[in-house]
Parts: C-alpha cells; structure tokens; sequence
C-alpha cells in the first residue's frame, strides 16, 4: 500500500543535523528536478524580499520565511516526518508509533511537497516554504512542472493500492494513469448531523491522519480499494464506496462522521 499525503504549511521551527543531500532522498529520479526547484527558490529569496514573499504568497507576518528559503542549502535537516506539523500530522502522531508501524510508515508514506516533489518520513529535509500553488520565476506552476518529473518515477513505487489522501493542489503534482488508476482510492470525509450530511473541510485532515495511524498499527495491508474498505470498516471507521473505479477515474470513498474533532 502506498499512502500519498500532502505537506502541511506548518513545519518544525529548525532542523537538528547536517543540511539535506539531495542524493540521499528517497525518489532518485527526482533529484535533477528537485536540485532545479531548490535553487530557483533559494536564488529568488536571496534577491527582492518583498518580490519574494509576493511570489510565495506570504503575509507581513511570514517574511521571516524569505530569509529561512534563503538558507536552505546550509540549514540543518530532520525527518520529514519530524518537519511537518499540521492537523493531518498531529493526529497521524508518527513518533508515539511502535517500531513495527513506524516501519511500515516509512515503507508505506509518500509526502508530495511544493520543493521537493515527494518524499517518504524518514527523508532529511529542512524546515521550508513552498506551497505547490507557487510559480517560480522560470519554472512556472510547480504542480504542472513536477507532473512531468513524477510521471516516470511514480509507477516504479506504486506497486499495489495506492491510497491517494492529497488535497486537490498537491494532487496535481502526479496523477495515477493506466491500470494504476483502478488500484487508487480518495477519500472524502462527510459530517452527518440531523440526517443531513456535508463535507468537513478543515476537519478533515484531522480525521485522514487518524485513519491512516489505524491501519499503520493494526498492521491492515489492503491490496485493493476494496479490501481497504473492507480494513477500515474492521477498524471502526464509517466508510461507503462513493464510485467504483473505472479505467479513467479512481475509487471514491466517503468516510462519515459525527463529530469533527
């Protein structure tokens, strides 16, 4: 099972070791790209400040961002799974995991990321900012341009179900094609109240990250939408089949709760 998240936009304050090999991250094939993206970023925020922090989106209180791209090359890396610190990651909660999940999270995890394209949670990397919304001075949207690094390296590592948890901007960074495609499933997360459903927006990270910590501890190793569907319901979860795959779109599932927490 392969599980793609998305990044979050709130990160460790530092990293603690050496700075990032950019060799020695998992994806190889994406090295050249990912060299290509950290030195437009780093070159951009070691120019204009305030040209920069426009292109990155960043509010007066984020300026301090510019200065900490601008760094990078030499900034001391973690584990990716260290960095990131969001909702989806709180409830994840990587580092209360015994050492058995934690093994099949670093097997299992595949984080898409503005910089770095993707990379699994034992990867070193430097605390950044850089959403896939950005376009970078002569590289463009990194959604599009990270499209075509991942469309060759992807298939090699998605091997068996691919669990596809990314928000809509990070999705567009690799889309599964072929036969890949009925093996994906999203998930969307619907609050029920009064009979009445809607789609939880902000909440729903929540909910993915703690979906995602149960199947890691029971052990679950789905090989298909189905029998993940299968997995979850054993665990507790409220999951309906919201559209089969075909050839051309994924798997839907609909996870339905009742508090939003």
């Amino acid at each position: 099972m392969l599980v793609l998240l998305p990044p979050s936009e709130g990160k460790a304050a530092s990293g603690d070791g050496v700075p990032v090999a950019l060799d020695a991250l998992s994806l190889p094939g994406l090295t050249a790209a990912r060299a290509q993206v950290l030195e437009t970023l780093v070159g951009l925020c070691r120019g204009d400040e305030e040209a920069a922090a426009e292109v990155l989106g960043l509010s007066p209180g984020l300026r301090g961002e510019v200065a900490r791209n601008a760094g990078l090359p030499t900034a001391g890396a973690r584990p990716a799974g260290e960095v990131y610190t969001g909702v989806l990651f709180d409830n994840l909660a990587l580092a209360t995991l015994d050492e058995a999940a934690h093994d099949r999270a670093e097997r299992s995890l595949l984080v898409f990321s503005g910089l770095w394209g993707a990379v699994r949670i034992g990867d070193r990397i430097p605390p950044y900012r850089c959403s896939m919304g950005v376009k970078l001075p002569g590289l463009g949207a990194l959604g599009p341009y990270w499209r075509a690094a991942t469309a060759a390296v992807l298939p090699e590592v998605a091997d068996g179900l691919v669990l596809d948890l990314r928000s809509s901007a990070y999705a567009a960074a690799w889309k599964p094609a072929g036969e890949l495609v009925t093996r994906t499933a999203t998930v969307r997360v619907l609050q029920e109240r009064d009979g009445k459903r809607s789609v939880v927006s902000h909440f729903n990270k929540a909910t993915k990250g703690r979906l995602v910590r149960d199947l890691l501890v029971a052990g679950a190793e789905p090989k298909t939408p189905g029998e993940l569907v299968e997995a979850l319901l054993g665990l507790g979860h409220r999951v309906e089949v919201a559209a089969e795959g075909t050839a051309r779109k994924p798997w839907q599932l609909d996870v339905v709760v009742t508090e939003v927490h």
